[in-house]
């Protein structure tokens, strides 16, 4: 059996992408990369630099210049990945507020897509890797080995998320969960810039009836059918 060893996992929002690769990534031993750090990279960038959030055209220089490197958690404190930004650790810092609040904005900019696209190419072409997002498959990596495309329908994708906000203690309504998720297709969806669509050759996985476990089991499944 050939391996497959660049796999690939996009889907809407809430569709479960990043709890599946990680876990995908711990079975394999793989690196799991969500490519959004490398926004929140960008973003805090700007916040240490003092390049204005609505700067288009400065975030755009800095995700061009800056130098995003992600690797296996070298330090046993939690962590999935270290993130490195121009050779500093910044695996904590990418998750502050003032991050969490500032990364839309420069995530949408078309040229910080552009450029860190090539930043995620080079990582995912080193191989043993599982990378989540939402234009893994049809343009950072259209060639890799596998490709899956993680969908549930709207209502189900909102009460997975609905159910989260309970768990963790949060107050949350439903209908409004609904109502976000709607909305975050549709602004996906219709992106000028790698709009959110399954690859030509991804195996697209409904995960309306399964659980995690049990779309992991599929998944890997896949892996070992897989005739590279």
């Amino acid at each position: 059996m050939h391996r497959p060893s660049t796999i690939t996992v996009d889907g809407p929002a809430a569709s479960g992408k990043s709890t599946l690769a990680q876990a995908l990534a711990r079975e394999l031993d793989y690196l799991f990369f969500d490519t959004g750090v490398m926004y929140r990279a960008v973003t805090l960038a700007a916040l240490q630099r003092g390049v204005p959030i609505d700067d288009e055209a400065g975030c755009t220089r800095l995700a061009e210049t800056v130098k995003i490197d992600v690797q296996p958690p070298s330090v046993d404190d939690g962590r999935l990945y270290d993130v490195c930004l121009d050779g500093v650790d910044v695996t904590w810092a990418i998750r502050k507020p003032e991050v969490n609040q500032n990364v839309s904005p420069v995530s949408a900019y078309p040229g910080v897509r552009t450029a860190l696209t090539e930043q995620q190419r080079r990582i995912g072409q080193r191989g043993e890797v599982v990378m989540v997002g939402r234009d893994i498959g049809t343009v950072v990596l259209p060639d890799a080995d596998l490709k899956i495309y993680l969908d549930a329908s709207v209502e189900e994708r909102a009460r997975r998320r609905y159910q989260e906000c309970l768990g963790r203690g949060e107050t949350a309504d439903y209908e409004g969960v609904q109502a976000e998720i709607r909305n975050r297709d549709q602004i996906d969806s219709n992106r000028t810039v790698s709009p959110l669509r399954p690859a030509d050759d991804a195996r697209i996985v409904d995960t309306d009836s399964m659980d995690a476990t049990e779309t992991l089991t599929y998944i890997l499944g896949l892996v070992r059918n897989h005739d590279g």
